[in-house]
């Protein structure tokens, strides 16, 4: 089984187990803990995707280093992840939970590139009118690219719409030169 299969389900079946138990705000907040640490700890993931560590050792492992952090719920889910040999998938995991929980919740990341900043009204208004053209809620985020002269580029998925002067430069140039 695919790593990105088996990371999904581990994902769906937190996610289902968290919502039918009335506990899904308290296993987000967790999870961000656990990527927090998993994202500033290399030799940690290392551990976890070793062959060499056994499934007790990382259990162990695990429960020394979110003790403290952790509920019940979610040291349970790790062991779990451990004992079936899956502790290595664990950022991934964590990864598909949250497309998962995004998707549940009606949520979509949208990259939104400018040549400057955008005031607080602009980017404000720009999430808004995203929001209505998708049907959807925003997460948006800000980029900067001073090579587009003016203008702004919103990526939404694999969709880029691209409004900037750069680009209408670029379609200009085409149509002269053909």
């Amino acid at each position: 089984m695919s790593s990105l299969i088996a990371s999904r389900r581990y994902a769906s079946a937190l996610l289902s187990a968290a919502e039918e138990g009335n506990f899904l705000d308290t296993i987000v907040e967790e999870l961000q803990v656990i990527k927090g640490v998993l994202e500033n700890s290399r030799d940690l993931v290392h551990a976890l995707r070793s062959p060499l560590v056994k499934g007790d050792k990382k259990i162990h492992i695990l429960e020394e280093i979110f003790r403290d952090s952790i509920g019940e719920k979610m040291f349970l889910f790790l062991k779990l992840v451990a004992r079936k040999k899956r502790a290595g998938l664990l950022p991934e995991i964590i990864d598909e939970f949250q497309i998962l929980l995004d998707e549940k919740r009606g949520v979509i990341n949208v990259d939104i590139t400018s040549a400057v900043p955008l005031s607080d009204e602009q980017s404000g208004e720009l999430v808004t009118k995203l929001a209505a053209f998708t049907g959807k809620k925003i997460r948006p985020r800000m980029l900067l690219n001073e090579q587009f002269i003016g203008g702004v580029a919103v990526k939404i998925g694999d969709t880029i719409y691209d409004g900037t002067i750069s680009h209408q430069l670029q379609l200009l140039r085409r149509t002269l030169v053909s």
